[in-house]
C-alpha cells in the first residue's frame, strides 16, 4: 500500500465519517420509527412496513462501507441506495438542491473518500490528464 499524507488520510476519514454517521442515524431511525420518520415515509409514497426493509438495506450498505476491506462494495451499494432516494424525490417533485441532490452530495463524499485514500481508485478515476 502506498503511503498517503496525513492530511489526505484525515480528509478521507472525515468525509467517510459524515456519510457513515448520516446513514447510521437514517437506518436506525427507520427501525425505531418515530412519528416524523413514519410520516415522511408515507408522504414519499411508501408504506410503514417498508421502513424495516429500507433501514436494513441502508444499514448493511453502511456497515460494508465502514469496513476498509469492503468499503468499495459498500460504496457501490450506497450508490444504488442513493439512486433510489433521488428517483423518489424526483417523483415527488421535491426541491432540487435540498432533497433531490442531497444523496448526490453523500455519494460524492463517499466516493471522494475512497478516491483520496486508495491509489487504485485514483488510477481508475483520474481527475487530471497525466502525460506519460
Amino acid at each position: 500500500m502506498n503511503s498517503i499524507s496525513k492530511s489526505r488520510l484525515w480528509t478521507a476519514r472525515i468525509m467517510s465519517g459524515l456519510v457513515i454517521l448520516f446513514m447510521l442515524f437514517d437506518s436506525i431511525f427507520k427501525f425505531i420509527q418515530p412519528a416524523p420518520v413514519v410520516e415522511g415515509t408515507l408522504q414519499l409514497g411508501y408504506a410503514q412496513h417498508h421502513l424495516a426493509v429500507i433501514g436494513t438495506l441502508g444499514l448493511i450498505s453502511t456497515i460494508l462501507y465502514a469496513i476498509p476491506r469492503t468499503a468499495f462494495l459498500g460504496a457501490v451499494l450506497l450508490t444504488g441506495y442513493f439512486g433510489g432516494a433521488i428517483a423518489t424525490h424526483i417523483r415527488m417533485d421535491a426541491p432540487l438542491f435540498s432533497h433531490v441532490l442531497f444523496p448526490v452530495y453523500l455519494a460524492v463524499l463517499a466516493w471522494g473518500a475512497i478516491w483520496l485514500r486508495n491509489e487504485r481508485a485514483r488510477k481508475l478515476i483520474p481527475l487530471q490528464n497525466r502525460e506519460d
